[in-house]
């Protein structure tokens, strides 16, 4: 059966998007977003109006389809029409949506112990204990080749990271026996978590059925994901009192400002601090709240 032919718009959107190394999940997620536009306009894209750009963001609104999806639209389009159709002036037409910023969710010490122990097999568990030692995310955690672990340095080599960037995680002793333990059993060859196939990483999917799986048996209600780990690991060095920069560092937050998010729900540091009015009655004098009337 042959495969159906590019057209020619889609195969200039891809060489321009080959020629800027974007890398291949961006990619096909802006081929989508194109296509999805494309279906709700009738009609080759190429031939799209201000007025249809309007009508399609109000299409979206009026659907359901959540910030995160509509800016991804966004960005696709912009490429799209500036780059490729080299219409720039359309791209003024599309509107990125605010995203209301939600507090992250985050495991106590003790329900990530719960986690960790619930975990379906060694694999697992040394691949969920990576991504809470180290701040990880899912994407780096399933990359993790068995040549990126340091032993000697304690550190760990995160390969094209967010961003395509490189960076070196912390290697926790702890971890670093875990993760000897499963080499001793599996013997991986090139990735450290290899998948049903040997020669291929595990997938992502595969790692969020395994915490799933292993929230329902340590009885956490919460929803919980891989990158709860990544969260858990930030605000508990931060009620441990770590310096913030140094955790922008360790989860490779290219801001400091996002790294910020977690003092919001580091509660031991939130309780730790004395309300103003607790300050206030230590410097009212004992008699005169004595003598104040019961109310």
């Amino acid at each position: 059966m042959s495969e159906k032919p590019i057209s020619p718009l889609r195969r200039r959107m891809i060489e321009d998007m080959t020629v800027r190394n974007f890398v291949e999940k961006t990619r096909n997620d802006y081929i989508r977003h194109v296509r999805t536009f494309t279906a709700f306009l009738g009609r080759s894209p190429d031939t799209a109006t201000p007025e249809d750009l309007r009508r399609f963001q109000l299409h979206q609104t009026q659907t359901g389809v959540r910030a995160p999806s509509m800016n991804g639209s966004v960005a696709a389009l912009r490429f799209f029409f500036t780059v490729t159709l080299d219409r720039p002036e359309m791209a003024r037409h599309l509107t990125f949506v605010r995203e209301p910023r939600k507090m992250p969710v985050v495991l106590s010490p003790e329900e990530v112990a719960r986690l960790l122990e619930a975990a379906p097999g060694p694999k697992y568990r040394a691949a969920l204990s990576a991504a809470y030692a180290a701040g990880l995310r899912v994407s780096e955690v399933v990359a993790l080749k068995v040549s990126d672990i340091d032993s000697e340095r304690l550190l760990l080599r995160i390969e094209q990271g967010k961003g395509r960037k490189d960076r070196y995680a912390m290697l926790s002793p702890k971890l670093l026996e875990l993760l000897r333990d499963w080499y001793r059993i599996a013997r991986p060859a090139v990735w450290l978590f290899p998948g049903g196939d040997p020669m291929l990483p595990m997938t992502t999917r595969q790692l969020n059925r395994a915490v799933h799986a292993a929230a329902a048996v340590a009885g956490i209600n919460k929803r919980v994901t891989p990158h709860t780990l990544r969260h858990s690991f930030a605000t508990h060095l931060l009620e441990q009192k770590t310096d913030v920069r140094l955790i922008q560092v360790l989860l490779g937050h290219a801001k400091v400002d996002t790294t910020a998010l977690y003092a919001q729900v580091a509660t031991n540091t939130i309780r730790a601090i004395m309300s103003p009015l607790d300050r206030l009655a230590l410097l009212t004098p004992e008699k005169n709240r004595r003598d104040q009337p019961p109310a």
